[in-house]
C-alpha cells in the first residue's frame, strides 16, 4: 500500500512540475508578446506625431494662402466671409416640424 502511495504521489508530483513549466511558458510567451506590442505602440506614436507635425507645417495659414493665390485661376477660392455661414435656427433637423409664423 506504501509503495502504491510513493508511486502516485511521484506522478503527482512530476504532474504538477509539468504544469508549472507550462504555466512558466505561456507567461514568458505573454510577456514577450507585450513587450513586442508596447514597442509596436511605441514606434506608433512616435509616427503619428511626425505625421501631425508635418499636417502642422502643411497646414501653415501663409503657405494655404499662397497656395490659393497661385491656383485662383484653375480652383476659383475666394476667402471666407462671415456672411456665408448661416445661423443655427436656419438648420432644417429631420423629423421635426418649423414653427409657423403667428404660433405659440
Amino acid at each position: 500500500m506504501r509503495a502504491l502511495f510513493y508511486v502516485l504521489s511521484a506522478f503527482a508530483v512530476i504532474g504538477l512540475a509539468v504544469w508549472a513549466y507550462d504555466q512558466n511558458h505561456r507567461t514568458q510567451q505573454a510577456i514577450s508578446e507585450a513587450r513586442e506590442l508596447r514597442r509596436e505602440i511605441r514606434s506608433l506614436r512616435e509616427a503619428l506625431s511626425v505625421q501631425r507635425a508635418e499636417w502642422a507645417y502643411l497646414n501653415r495659414p501663409e503657405r494655404l494662402r499662397a497656395l490659393a493665390e497661385m491656383n485662383f485661376a484653375r480652383l476659383g477660392l475666394m476667402p471666407l466671409v462671415s456672411s456665408q455661414f448661416g445661423q443655427i435656427d436656419e438648420v432644417a433637423y429631420p423629423g421635426t416640424v418649423a414653427p409657423q409664423e403667428g404660433s405659440l
